[in-house]
C-alpha cells in the first residue's frame, strides 16, 4: 500500500493511493498514521478495511496539499556520512560505525511545502535521503530480524544549515532542526512495495540542475544494519523515522560550496517512492 496524508497544516487527514493510482480519503477508517496506528497492526487492519470500504471513500482532489506521510513521530534519527562518495567529498574518513544524530520532529512538513531559510542562515543545504519508518517497538534487534520491524519507506530531504551544524558548537542537531527542514513523503510505501531498499536510485536537482544522482547501494551501512545498530542504543517506537544518509552532491561538497537562496527550486526523488518539490523562501 501507499499511505499519504493531505489537507492544510494542523488539519491533516489520512489517505491511501490505490493500485490503480486513485487517491482516496480514509478518514472514516478512524485513525491517523501515528504511533498508535503502527503499534496496533494498522497497516494490516487498514488493508482489510479497504476490501469492503474503498469503493465508498471519497477521492482526494489534485489541488489538496500533501502533508507529511506520517503524523509527528516520537523521533527522527538520522545517519551521517553514510555514502562513501559523500564522505569523500566532505574530506571525512569512512565511519567505522554509523554516525547518529537527531532531527527535531517540529521540522516535519509536507513534501511540496516551502523550505524556509532560517534567520541568520547563510548555508542552508539539501540532502536527498531514504527514510525508514518503524512498524513496531524495536529494542536490541538482530540484523537478520531487522526487516520484521520496518513498516515501510519514504522520501526525505534532510535540510541542513551548515554553519549552525559545524561552526556553532559542533552539535549537528542545531543545523538540522529548523521548521520545514524535514519534508517527508509524498507517501509511505509499505515494505512489500519495495523489493530491495538497498538498491534504489535517488536524485536531487536545484533550479533544474542535477546535483545528486546515486543509488542506495553506495550506503556504507545498509538498511538492516542501521535498524539493528540504532536499536542497540535506544528503543525505536512505531512510527519513528530513520533517515539513512545522503549521497554526494550536497552544496557543502561543491567547489566552491553553494547554498540555497530565496527563490531557488529544489526537486528530488527516489525510485518507487515519488518526488518532492520545494521553493526556498526567506524567514518572515
Amino acid at each position: 500500500m501507499k499511505l499519504f496524508r493531505f489537507g492544510p497544516a494542523d488539519n491533516e487527514h489520512p489517505g491511501v493511493i490505490l493500485p490503480n493510482g486513485k487517491a482516496i480519503n480514509v478518514v472514516s477508517f478512524g485513525q491517523d498514521y501515528d504511533e498508535q496506528f503502527f503499534a496496533t497492526n494498522g497497516i494490516e487492519r487498514l488493508a482489510n478495511w479497504l476490501k469492503g470500504n474503498a469503493d465508498f471513500c471519497p477521492e482526494v482532489g489534485p489541488n489538496e496539499r500533501t502533508a507529511s506521510c506520517i503524523k509527528r513521530p516520537s523521533k527522527i534519527v538520522c545517519v551521517g556520512l553514510n555514502y562513501a562518495k559523500h564522505a569523500a567529498e566532505t574530506n571525512a574518513p569512512i565511519p567505522a560505525e554509523p554516525i547518529l544524530f537527531f532531527k527535531s520532529t517540529t521540522a516535519l512538513c509536507g513534501p511540496n511545502d516551502n523550505v524556509v531559510i532560517p534567520k541568520r542562515s547563510e548555508k542552508t543545504d539539501w540532502e536527498v535521503e531514504l527514510a525508514i519508518v518503524i512498524g513496531k517497538k524495536a529494542t536490541y534487534v538482530e540484523k537478520d530480524e531487522a526487516f520484521d520491524y520496518i513498516a515501510g519507506y519514504a522520501l526525505h530531504n534532510d535540510y541542513s544549515e551548515r554553519a549552525f551544524q559545524i561552526e556553532r558548537g559542533g552539535q549537528w542537531v542545531k543545523g538540522k532542526s529548523a521548521d520545514t527542514f524535514a519534508p517527508l513523503g509524498p507517501f509511505l510505501a509499505t515494505k512489500d512495495e519495495i523489493s530491495n531498499p538497498n538498491k534504489l536510485n535517488l536524485w536531487l536537482k536545484v533550479n533544474n540542475e542535477l546535483l545528486q544522482d546515486s543509488n542506495t547501494d553506495d550506503m556504507i551501512f545498509d538498511v538492516p544494519t542501521l535498524v539493528s545498530y540504532i536499536s542497540q542504543f535506544m528503543t525505536l517506537l512505531p512510527g519513528d523515522v530513520i533517515s539513512t544518509g545522503t549521497p554526494s552532491g550536497v552544496g557543502l561538497g561543491l567547489k566552491p560550496p553553494r547554498y540555497l537562496k530565496p527563490g531557488d527550486i529544489v526537486e528530488l526523488g527516489i525510485e518507487n517512492l515519488g518526488v518532492q518539490r520545494q521553493k526556498a523562501v526567506a524567514f518572515s
